[in-house]
């Protein structure tokens, strides 16, 4: 459909590294635009997108910040821009403390959240922090933690990342990383208009901001 000529153009809101679509898209000279970095086409489609790995590094310092010493992660696929760089900020900011053994993944669900964190508590039961790729992961992380009698933040501090709407809601509110959403969203259409005109392709990079609350 997007090939015959029926859209002017595409905004990718989600790309994974090993999902065939975009080289369709690029292969057929379709104007594109993706949320995120493109894994592997970031020469070919404009982007917009959030300080993946400077967002990580400041979880992570705030984290360290609180006194904790023994900080877990749990990210998401690593065949997408946000699961592959807040991985690698998250490594960069731990530095020589950085081990594997604090490491699960997930694939941004709840459930998934939910699953790396009894890994961990199973692994490594001394966890006092740790840091979700993304709010929906936080949310299942935090549900494992109560039913598995700890307490957040007095046991273990919960971080995650998004700001999305639910992150106000959970009990206790999760301290997370605010992705400027309605900017990269008006940034992402007025680029796309502008390679549908025919300017070349950019990457636009806006930063990630530290929101504070309870869990952290």
């Amino acid at each position: 459909y997007v090939g015959a000529g029926h859209v002017d153009g595409v905004l990718l809101i989600s790309s994974h590294a090993d999902d065939p679509l975009l080289d369709t898209l690029v292969e057929q000279g379709i104007p594109t635009v993706a949320c995120g970095i493109p894994l592997g086409h970031a020469d070919q489609v404009g982007s917009v997108s959030v300080d993946e790995q400077a967002g990580a590094r400041t979880m992570v310092a705030h984290l360290r910040a609180q006194g904790r010493r023994r900080i877990a992660t749990i990210t998401g696929p690593l065949d997408t821009p946000g699961g592959r760089l807040r991985l690698e900020g998250y490594r960069t900011e731990l530095g020589d403390a950085y081990d594997e053994r604090y490491v699960v993944h997930g694939d941004y669900t709840a459930e998934s959240g939910a699953a790396g964190m009894d890994v961990l508590l199973d692994r490594v039961p001394d966890v006092d922090a740790v840091f979700a790729a993304s709010d929906l992961m936080a949310a299942g992380a935090l549900g494992v933690l109560r039913r598995r009698g700890l307490r957040v933040p007095d046991d273990v501090a919960v971080g995650g990342f998004d700001d999305s709407g639910l992150a106000a809601t959970l009990d206790p509110p999760l301290t997370t990383m605010h992705q400027p959403f309605d900017r990269i969203s008006a940034a992402m259409v007025a680029m796309l208009l502008d390679v549908v005109g025919g300017a070349p392709h950019t990457a636009v990079t806006m930063p990630a901001e530290l929101v504070r609350r309870a869990s952290a």
